[in-house]
């Protein structure tokens, strides 16, 4: 069952269409290394920050700016990425690897959604800040190491 929608996802018209479009696929690309950039280069000086780095710049300041724009990373990185996953599903879904950055991402999705929903950064103990920080970051760097390793392993 899941082989036949993987099968179908990739016979798709929006998948054929990035199959076959050069331009269509380099913008998708582009816009998925835009989101993940955006993602990553947010989020990694508000983790550093969390974990200790620049105990002179206010929290508050920072995760303002910086958290709505690794949402916005974040968005445009999950959509651009269903998309080129249309492509070679079946081959990307028979990837260990492929499988790990997956639960990576939902690691990730999910540690952020519970801190920003809970009692939030701002109210965390110094303590509870270091463990977010650096278990964010370490989530986000193994995600872009898994992608980026794929482009190897996969083909």
């Amino acid at each position: 069952m899941l082989d036949a929608l993987l099968v179908a996802v990739e016979a798709s018209a929006p998948a054929e269409w990035l199959r076959y479009s050069r331009w269509g696929y380099a913008g998708v690309n582009a816009a998925h290394i835009l989101g993940l950039s955006l993602l990553v280069g947010s989020i990694a000086p508000l983790d550093l920050k969390l974990a200790g780095a620049w105990r002179q710049v206010p929290l508050d300041a920072l995760a303002r700016v910086l958290v709505p724009v690794a949402a916005t990373g974040l968005v445009l990185a999950l959509v651009t990425g269903v998309a080129l996953f249309s492509i070679r599903a079946t081959e990307y879904a028979a990837l260990p690897l492929f499988l790990l950055k997956m639960v990576l991402v939902a690691a990730g999705g999910v540690h952020a959604l519970a801190v920003h929903a809970g009692r939030g950064l701002l109210a965390a103990s110094d303590p509870a800040r270091r463990r977010i920080g650096l278990t964010s970051l370490v989530l986000w760097l193994g995600i872009l190491v898994c992608g980026r390793l794929l482009a190897f392993v996969a083909d």
